[in-house]
């Protein structure tokens, strides 16, 4: 089974702990810092739209694109409540295309650590390049091989909740960087009883100098790397890094 297919009916609500309005201040401060008040921004591997929608509501002319049919059901199911103009598009990371550019791109979530070849990573980052403002900035988050091997390691993390449950078990291979969560998901039908349902998912561990050098070669400039969603640097038992790029290689006469 794909992954985020049954999960996410129910992603939400296993994702509760995560402070998404915090998360989205970080960001659009640093937006402003650097002068994006506003204009067009791309969610990209927007899941069900939770960051999407709050950028929208900071001002935001958001577009979100994700490769997942049912979370993007979900984000949809979301805009029409919050009434937002936000363009949502069914498209693979390493493969999106825009009908122009953007002002910026944010990717929260590690969702850039399920691209698991570095040449798909470094395409991602190449089409950031291309699809950016001149100056344009780029900011994402991922996962540190910290997190992986000290944190989550072999580990197995279950809840369970009136709206389902599930057990999720972890293993990472070091050698090769690679992280497996086999998640074993029970839901509840309409009848009282809870159906079964399994996913897999793999992320892959990129060492901050990786990252920076896949930047590199993708004509992208680092400007900036935190622990986190805060003004702290990065330190050896940083779990997650958010990063900030920026566009390279176009002339303001271009835009």
């Amino acid at each position: 089974m794909a992954s985020y297919e049954e999960f996410a009916r129910v992603y939400d609500l296993f994702m509760d702990n995560v402070d998404y309005e915090a998360w989205a201040r970080f960001l659009t401060d640093r937006l402003k810092e650097r002068g994006i008040t506003e204009g067009l921004v791309l969610d990209l591997g927007c899941g069900t739209g939770t960051m999407t929608e709050l950028l929208a509501e900071a001002g935001y002319d958001m577009i979100g694109v994700d490769n997942s049919e049912e979370m993007l059901a979900e984000a949809m199911e979301k805009r029409v409540e919050s009434g937002h103009d936000i363009l949502y598009l069914l498209q693979d990371m390493e493969e999106f295309e825009l009908y122009g550019t953007v002002r910026a791109i944010v990717s929260v979530c590690d969702c850039l650590n399920y691209l698991t070849e570095e040449e798909d990573l470094l395409q991602v980052f190449r089409l950031a390049n291309n699809y950016l403002d001149p100056g344009g900035i780029f900011l994402f988050d991922m996962n540190t091989v910290y997190k992986y091997r000290e944190v989550l390691g072999n580990d197995t993390i279950a809840e369970n909740r009136p709206e389902g449950s599930f057990i999720w078990e972890n293993s990472f291979d070091e050698e090769d960087g690679l992280n497996f969560y086999e998640l074993t998901l029970f839901l509840p039908r309409e009848d009282g009883l809870y159906e079964k349902y399994e996913e897999t998912h793999c992320q892959r561990a990129y060492s901050r100098e990786k990252i920076e050098e896949l930047l590199k070669e993708a004509g992208m400039v680092l400007l900036k790397v935190y622990d986190g969603y805060s003004l702290n640097g990065e330190t050896e038992t940083s779990e997650r890094l958010l990063f900030i790029a920026q566009e390279s290689g176009k002339s303001a006469l271009q835009r």
